[in-house]
């Protein structure tokens, strides 16, 4: 199928939420797992969704339209790295927080994990959130094409108990193109396309 990805909007304050009558699967994950990549990915294109070598680049809420499909990819700021103040980091969780709770339209959160890392606490700390919140997982574990076959596999297996799926996590390469097909089939899963 040929779709196409735009970003139709931009939110840093909670003030500027509205509600969006569209579903939504938000991309959630620390700094520098490669959520724009995987956006521009998605997209087709290299510089949709802004690429930096400093982690923490992305501090809004980007809503990404997805057509013919109908739904948002929602690009969350990532956690963990940015180099910017706790003031400025506890904006926004309350941004986040208020984006979560109680969106109707929020059918998903894709939780974006590096391939190349065992479990990490920030990680285990979000995806409990998500689902305290009753929101479905999508665990994708990013840079897939690093570690060895077996070592994903394990990972892999890893998160599916963590997470207690019947799927596994989603292995997803922005370089090579790798489990880009699974995630639009699950996204659309949780969207109903």
């Amino acid at each position: 199928m040929n779709r196409t990805i735009e970003l139709v909007k931009t939110i840093y304050e909670i003030k500027q939420l509205e509600d969006v009558d569209e579903p939504q699967i938000a991309l959630a994950g620390r700094s520098n797992v490669g959520k724009s990549s995987l956006v521009n990915r998605l997209a087709g294109r290299k510089s949709l969704a802004k690429i930096s070598s400093k982690p923490g680049k992305t501090r809004s809420l980007n809503y990404y339209r997805v057509q013919p499909d109908g739904y948002f990819l929602v690009d969350l700021p990532g956690y963990g790295y940015a180099k910017c103040s706790k003031q400025e980091r506890l904006k926004w969780a309350k941004l986040i927080e208020a984006y979560m709770k109680n969106n109707q339209r929020l059918k998903a959160v894709a939780v974006l994990l590096d391939a190349r890392l065992s479990p990490q606490k920030i990680d285990l700390e979000l995806t409990a959130y998500v689902r305290g919140l009753g929101i479905p997982v999508i665990p994708v574990l990013t840079k897939a094409d690093k570690p060895k076959q077996r070592e994903l596999a394990k990972l892999q297996k890893q998160w599916q108990d963590i997470l207690q799926q019947d799927q596994a996590p989603v292995l997803f390469s922005s370089k090579t193109g790798k489990g880009e097909e699974k995630l639009w089939n699950r996204f659309g899963e949780h969207t109903g396309v």
